[in-house]
């Protein structure tokens, strides 16, 4: 008992002392003594406990204005009240009171990270205590559900390393106990989020043949990191049975699984923030002194330490590495610390209102790894993060209707390398062009990245609108060059359908020779009218309907599953005329991403395609698992036999840690 009070005692405490700073250092404001201020803080804090419950249902049906109006006032309302009837403080007004609240809200937040660094219970009974009404709502149930952690972008060799590192001491301590185990499955080309989900969580991955393609008969280039192309994409594949459609919950993902309830995930994304409403979960946490504002002060935290780690790779002179924009500075402090206490708080939510499966991606490591590498310390110690949210949430689960169970998988890997322009000095977009003799406008390079998507769909979870503009009306351009990672769809745009290996070398004769003499790119597949798919490389040809090698095999090196991925990718619809990978080395495993992304994946080549999945042991796999499809039918058979009852509902619990009480 005395050491759930301790740090209670610390918190309140802290803000004692917090208040008293402000009101010493703040005009308009004064106490008589240190006791007036601790019943100050006292009052504070109850009136804090009394009304923000109410004002975020009302403000959440006034709309954004009273949302955001409640967020930068709400809290000065509440102090300026507590002062007013606090015998022995005076306050000259309410502008008194507001300057007040966000100087004790910074100086609160600043003293709460050193209080609760290393001590998660503290983030554990906020959690229990501003979800209590929808525990003591929900029905009982000894059916267990399923939380699935997606650790975005870890590969399975990265994943035991980490683990041998202490980077990941919770998922250490389920395998150790032997309640869980892990099993490395084969992401199939394309490797990249977007495909290994339309799998994962829908059972199709064929619907998705890069993280951006050109389809010829609509002049259309979808990139799956906006929100119209994601819901585009889910049109085509869902069959309303998704892993999440028996009331699940999507969390943060590209697709939602068919689920019901569908929170920050890009394809839903869009119709939900053109309500006109913010969702009830946004006002919470805005309003919540453990959300938004101590979100703030921590991102802002994460800023400051990115900007030393990318100087430390600088002045140490680490190769490969990239320049760290401004704009991915803050796009880390916005994924890596808001976008992931706001996932944390949504699953906590509805694990305690029994949700039978909630699945969240959670994209600190990812987003790290694209611009310092994956293996770099800045991108390991982001693991820790996302352990310590396994940490919480296996606490919070303890106190909820139904007993869960945690599925902790990747979507795939990522692999090292100097980008293609930074070893030549150019780029790929600027190769075909040159060898293609298209026109200056002709060649149409596709940015944006994977993270400029994720900062969008958070921008449309927490003030609304996806920031995107429609581009129609344009001319169908000579080649487009689709690039994901280190993998590049070529489309020679103005034929339509496939076109093949024949057509092309006729019509651009040094294009095909060009690319696979080219240092920077280990092989081409391009469609033969009459060999079908064939690999092309410096010295040699692969022709896979046969499987025949003419001279050097050009997907030596790849992997002994290369064949049967490219075999798979050509029969995609949407897939490029040309299908370019680049260069892998055979001593380091490093290729050569054609974005300016140090950790890259998309293609062939390295640990990209090496992702993991960490389960109950008692779960059987009764399966090779062989791309996102099969491991989507070995979680489905999962959750059946939980349903059921015939199968793996009786595994225990992780065992908890030191500190945590004994089950």
């Amino acid at each position: 008992m005395r050491d759930r009070r301790t740090p209670i005692v610390a918190v309140f405490l802290l803000g004692w002392a917090a208040l008293g700073i402000t009101i010493g250092v703040l005009p308009g404001i004064s106490a008589t003594s240190g006791w007036a201020v601790l019943l100050a803080a006292a009052v504070l804090g109850l009136l804090g406990a009394v009304l923000r419950p109410a004002a975020a249902v009302l403000l959440t049906r006034v709309g954004w204005a009273g949302v955001l109006g409640g967020w930068l006032l709400g809290q000065a309302l509440i102090v300026y009240l507590a002062l007013s009837v606090t015998p022995g403080l005076h306050i000259a007004g309410f502008g008194a009171a507001f300057w007040a609240s966000w100087m004790y809200a910074a100086l609160a937040s600043i003293g709460l990270w050193f209080v609760t660094a290393g001590q998660p219970a503290m983030i554990t009974r906020h959690l229990l205590r501003v979800n209590r009404r929808h525990r003591r709502a929900a029905p009982s149930s000894d059916v267990p559900g399923v939380v699935f952690i997606q650790i975005d972008g870890l590969s399975a060799p990265l994943a035991r390393w980490a683990i041998a590192a202490g980077c990941l001491p919770t998922l250490t301590r389920w395998l150790r106990s032997g309640s869980h185990t892990l099993a490395e499955w084969h992401a199939q080309l394309p490797a990249t989020t977007p495909a290994s989900q339309a799998g994962l969580l829908h059972g199709a991955s064929a619907a998705v043949p890069a993280f951006r393609w050109y389809e010829k008969d609509s002049g259309r280039l979808v990139v799956t990191n906006r929100p119209r192309d994601s819901a585009l994409v889910e049109a085509r594949l869902s069959d309303r049975r998704g892993l999440l459609a028996d009331g699940g919950v999507s969390v943060s993902n590209v697709f939602s699984g068919d689920a019901p309830t569908s929170l920050l995930t890009m394809s839903t994304i869009g119709a939900r923030a053109t309500a006109g409403r913010p969702a009830r979960y946004v006002s919470t946490y805005l309003l919540d002194p453990f959300g938004l504002t101590r979100s703030l002060m921590l991102t802002v935290g994460e800023i400051v330490k990115e900007l030393h780690q990318a100087r430390r790779q600088r002045l140490r002179r680490v190769r490969p590495r990239i320049r760290r924009t401004a704009s991915y500075v803050l796009l880390r402090g916005l994924t890596n610390v808001l976008l992931r206490h706001l996932n944390l708080s949504i699953i906590a939510e509805h694990v305690m209102r029994g949700a039978p499966a909630v699945y969240c991606d959670f994209v600190d490591y990812d987003e790290i790894a694209h611009h310092a590498g994956p293996g770099r310390p800045e991108a390991l110690a982001a693991l820790e993060g996302i352990d310590g949210v396994l940490a919480t949430l296996e606490d919070v689960a303890k106190a909820a209707p139904r007993p869960y169970r945690f599925v902790v998988l990747s979507d795939h890997g990522q692999s090292q390398g100097a980008t293609f322009a930074q070893r030549y000095g150019h780029t790929l977009e600027e190769l075909v062009h040159t060898l293609s003799a298209a026109p200056g406008p002709g060649v149409v390079a596709t940015g944006d990245d994977e993270q400029a998507g994720r900062a969008r769909a958070l921008r449309a979870g927490l003030v609304g609108g996806t920031g995107e503009q429609t581009k129609d009306g344009r001319a169908v351009p000579e080649i487009v060059v689709a690039v994901s990672g280190n993998l590049a769809l070529v489309y020679l745009a103005r034929h339509p359908g496939r076109m093949t290996m024949e057509d092309i070398e006729e019509r651009c004769p040094r294009l095909l020779p060009g690319l696979v003499g080219h240092g920077g790119i280990g092989w081409i597949m391009v469609r033969s009218r009459r060999l079908g798919p064939v690999v092309l490389g410096r010295a040699g040809r692969r022709i896979l309907l046969d499987d025949r090698v003419e001279g050097e095999d050009p997907l030596a090196g790849f992997g002994p599953l290369a064949a049967a991925d490219l075999r798979r990718h050509d029969t995609l619809a949407h897939v490029g005329d040309i299908v370019v990978n680049s260069l892998l080395d055979p001593v380091t495993q490093e290729v050569a991403a054609f974005e300016e992304l140090i950790g890259c994946h998309g293609g062939l080549g390295g640990w990209q395609s090496r992702s993991m999945l960490v389960h109950p042991a008692a779960w059987p796999v009764t399966e090779e698992l062989i791309g996102a499809d099969s491991v989507h039918r070995q979680l489905v058979r999962w959750r059946e036999q939980l349903i059921s009852g015939a199968g793996p509902a009786g595994t225990p619990d992780p065992p908890r840690g030191e500190a945590g009480a004994p089950r």
